[in-house]
């Protein structure tokens, strides 16, 4: 029987997630509910809101069932959810006035072309490019966009936000509308020097300030729940961005901490001591907030990490795309000096190239698909290397170990690579729902389950080294093999300008 526990609900771009955390700050309980994706033939990206906040009741009921049968109780609930996908809605009734914009949607692109001429005065305040991925545009294009959205504007009635604002309108019955700064932090919106939404940025995007949710650290009260009956009274105590979560549930707080998300992108994060310099490489993001503490990291995203794996499988039409590239990639030692810079939609940080184009270079006669097949995990390895090492220069201060989390660290091989290339020791940790444990824990800190991040880094963090075994000699020639096909990816896309 466990005595407490807290409800974490991730709410990610393709399920949502619930985890139930007991005080030894472990999982006792998880389970999956799938989402949907939308996608029309102008290549746009949506959700259905209400299609995710069904997901999040399904995942509850499983939650709920199980406190039960165990007689537990559920104590607090804490929110971990994707990023930058943009919500509008009507706070009078709650209802959505249009499907929601997922961060992978381009739609924003023109908008951000208008705005170029303040891209440097964007990045200097709130530590993002000015690029489609952020939600500032994407509710510029509801605004121009949707009439409803002006008329509700004009009233006072429209509700902007992400995705952890909408689960808490939704769990509060619309008393409270609220974000928590990591998630505010990767709007395009948040000044970062002053912790508030910019208003020249307000202007310039053209967003009502009345819109917007009120800004709360990740720690803390965000409302109670009254939203789910099941729950009537549970408070909601916590809330960050998944990508920072993980961050968290790693379990190591202090400045130098590192460490990569592996999905179909790559999400790398690094605690710096305070707010880094403006830097043209990474982003700079908002960790998490705690008790008036604002802890600032760096952050380097990348866009073709898994899907280049998948890709290679799709172009070797394999049965399985991935697992079977997984596989061909292990019936040789290495990529016997082909290298794939798998930049398909453009390089991300700390490179920021959007017009450089995927390559397959150094490719001999007696190559076969098992060495492209290898050259795409290799080049997953590299891309965090460059990110990893962008970070080191803008942060000034050491890297000691990289930690790992998400699907592709269940490659051993790829994780050993990555410790050679970096020279660095590579953490795995076997949790696989890290965010979800993220948000639980920082819920925990509020309910005084735990005093302070010391405790947190007590707790017991499960994990498999991987040391780096490879000459330097043969890690430089490796490297340097890399750089200069990436230069080449750059090269090609230059040149056919």
């Amino acid at each position: 029987m466990h005595s407490g526990l807290i409800l974490a609900i991730d709410q990610g771009t393709t399920n949502t997630k619930a985890l139930l955390v007991a005080r030894t700050g472990e999982p006792v309980f998880r389970t999956s509910c799938p989402v949907n994706l939308i996608r029309d033939l102008g290549g746009h990206v949506e959700q259905d809101p209400l299609d995710l906040w069904e997901s999040v009741c399904k995942a509850i009921a499983a939650g709920v069932q199980y406190a039960e049968q165990t007689g537990a109780k559920i104590e607090a609930l804490a929110i971990s959810n994707q990023r930058e996908t943009a919500l509008a809605w009507d706070a009078a009734n709650g209802k959505p006035i249009a499907n929601a914009i997922s961060w992978q949607c381009g739609r924003s692109v023109e908008i951000c072309q208008r705005l170029e001429r303040h891209a440097g005065s964007i990045r200097s305040k709130t530590g993002l490019p000015l690029a489609s991925l952020i939600s500032a545009g994407k509710w510029a294009w509801l605004l121009e966009n949707h009439a409803a959205a002006h008329e509700l504007a004009s009233s006072g009635r429209l509700r902007l936000g992400t995705v952890d604002s909408w689960l808490v309108h939704q769990f509060t019955k619309g008393s409270l509308h609220a974000t928590d700064l990591s998630n505010a932090s990767r709007t395009g919106l948040l000044n970062l020097d002053r912790l508030a939404w910019d208003n020249e940025l307000l202007d310039q995007f053209g967003i009502p300030s009345t819109s917007l949710p009120e800004l709360r650290p990740s720690c803390g009260s965000f409302g109670t729940c009254q939203g789910v009956s099941a729950l009537d009274g549970v408070p909601v105590l916590a809330a960050m961005g998944d990508s920072h979560a993980a961050l968290f549930g790693h379990g190591r707080y202090t400045a130098g901490t590192a460490k990569a998300s592996y999905g179909t992108g790559s999400s790398l994060m690094s605690l710096t001591p305070d707010l880094a310099a403006d830097t043209p490489t990474l982003a700079r993001t908002i960790a998490w907030s705690i008790n008036g503490h604002t802890q600032f990291a760096l952050e380097g995203n990348i866009a073709m990490t898994g899907s280049a794996v998948q890709w290679v499988g799709e172009f070797l039409q394999l049965t399985d795309p991935v697992q079977d590239t997984v596989s061909l990639a292990a019936n040789v030692a290495n990529a016997a000096g082909v290298y794939l810079v798998p930049a398909m939609v453009g390089l991300g940080a700390p490179h920021w190239d959007a017009a450089a184009r995927g390559t397959i270079t150094g490719l001999g006669r007696a190559h076969t698909g098992a060495h492209l097949a290898r050259a795409a995990m290799d080049a997953i390895a590299y891309q965090v290397a460059d990110v990893f090492v962008a970070m080191k220069e803008a942060c000034g201060i050491d890297l000691p170990t990289l930690h790992a989390d998400g699907g592709a660290t269940r490659n051993s091989a790829l994780m050993q690579f990555q410790a050679d290339i970096l020279g660095k020791p590579v953490l795995r940790s076997t949790n696989e729902e890290l965010s979800a444990i993220g948000a639980a824990w920082m819920a925990g800190l509020a309910l005084g389950w735990w005093a302070s991040l010391a405790d947190l880094a007590a707790l017991p963090h499960e994990f498999e080294e991987f040391s780096p075994t490879m000459e330097e000699v043969e890690q430089r020639r490796l490297y340097s093999g890399w750089k200069i096909a990436v230069k080449h990816a750059r090269l090609i896309a230059k040149e056919n300008a």
